[in-house]
């Protein structure tokens, strides 16, 4: 029988042993989840000790570009070579069973591995402004770009998504039949995200007029000023 799962990132570091039915191992899937969020967590391992930093990403093709202050120990520990697991979550609800042990989350997250490389020159040019466009798409074009000190002080690292998983959970609690009848509420709380009004810079020296990508970023709507 085929696996109808299969895909050109899976391999046997990332496949699903907890229902695997739910996992998906493909370029557009990753990208789904990768593109209706800004944050992901990394994980890496220094002289065996584990740390997980959270940092916002930008995604272009099949590459995930990172970036943080050229003194960053994670970053500079990373760009010697050393493996790292890039992971992101989208909570959509919380999913209420009648019994304790089924209680779960209906979510969507990736799951990321490989070695990352620091890139320079164009590339890192280039990175900064997806990462930026990642974010508020059409940001870049309206800020002042940044300078050579500010280059050298920022490293920039790129994650080529070639090993990846998805794993989706969707619908509603999957209680056993002999606890249909037990009386208490059971369903699914949706989880949804939103931004509100920005709020302007007090040391502007003009007003300016928010622009509109800033009323819907990556799928957040803005909630309505009362």
């Amino acid at each position: 029988m085929s696996d109808v799962n299969a895909g050109e990132l899976k391999t046997d570091r990332v496949s699903l042993r907890r229902r695997p039915d739910r996992g998906h191992y493909d370029h557009a899937s990753v990208a789904a989840v990768l593109d209706q969020t800004f944050l992901c967590h990394i994980g890496f391992d220094v002289e065996g000790q584990p740390f997980v930093i959270p940092t916002s990403f930008g995604r272009k093709d099949k590459t995930v570009y990172v970036h943080g202050s050229s003194a960053s120990r994670m970053l500079r520990h990373v760009a010697k070579g050393f493996p790292i697991c890039l992971t992101v979550t989208i909570l959509d609800g919380l999913v209420l069973a009648r019994s304790a042990f089924n209680h779960s989350m209906n979510y969507r997250s990736a799951v990321i591995l490989g070695t990352a490389r620091l890139v320079e020159g164009e590339e890192k040019y280039r990175a900064l402004e997806i990462m930026a466009d990642h974010m508020l798409p059409g940001r870049w074009d309206e800020t002042r770009l940044p300078n050579e000190t500010e280059m050298v002080a920022t490293s920039v690292l790129a994650l080529d998504i070639a090993e990846a998983s998805v794993k989706i959970r969707k619908g509603p609690p999957l209680d056993d039949d002999e606890d249909l009848a037990h009386p208490c509420w059971a369903g699914i709380v949706p989880v949804n995200s939103y931004v509100h009004a920005p709020i302007a810079d007090p040391r502007s020296p003009k007003p300016v007029e928010p622009p509109s990508y800033l009323k819907n970023i990556r799928g957040l709507p803005m909630t309505e000023t009362k």
